[in-house]
């Protein structure tokens, strides 16, 4: 696995919006899947929940983006990863230590920085002019699709 998306992109890809066409354009190109972390998996859940309190989305949409989700992991444009939660913990705070103070990151994108590098991920795939940041600062090359 040489990439790694933060949820807002895969969120794009199965709740549409701004993003949704270059994010589907730049997966066509991909020739391997995308890890697929149980921290996405909270994080696209609740996303897309929230979408539902500011009615933004149906139900019936959150439940359809969510198989869409589950379809993409059954025919590869994703595959599961479970990364040692542990060495990803010990990981986020090490970036904290040394950049939120400078770059103002909010946790969940440590730990997905943090969970693309102890997966060994090259790139770093995300809308999130922060998270990028940190990506880019911790070694990995950030991608704006």
């Amino acid at each position: 696995m040489t990439a790694y998306a933060g949820t807002g992109f895969i969120c794009s890809l199965h709740a549409p919006d701004a993003h949704s066409l270059r994010v589907a354009k730049w997966l066509k190109q991909q020739k391997q899947p995308l890890p697929f972390t149980g921290l996405h998996r909270l994080e696209l859940r609740n996303a897309l929940r929230l979408r539902v309190f500011r009615k933004e989305i149906t139900p019936e949409q959150r439940e359809l983006s969510i198989q869409a989700m589950l379809s993409d992991l059954a025919t590869g444009v994703f595959c599961h990863a479970d990364p040692p939660w542990t060495e990803v913990l010990l990981e986020a705070e090490r970036l904290s230590a040394g950049h939120s103070e400078f770059l103002g990151t909010r946790s969940l994108d440590i730990l997905h920085v943090a969970s693309a590098l102890v997966l060994g991920a090259g790139q770093f795939i995300t809308f999130d002019s922060r998270q990028g940041s940190l990506a880019t600062a911790a070694g990995l090359d950030c991608i704006v699709p």
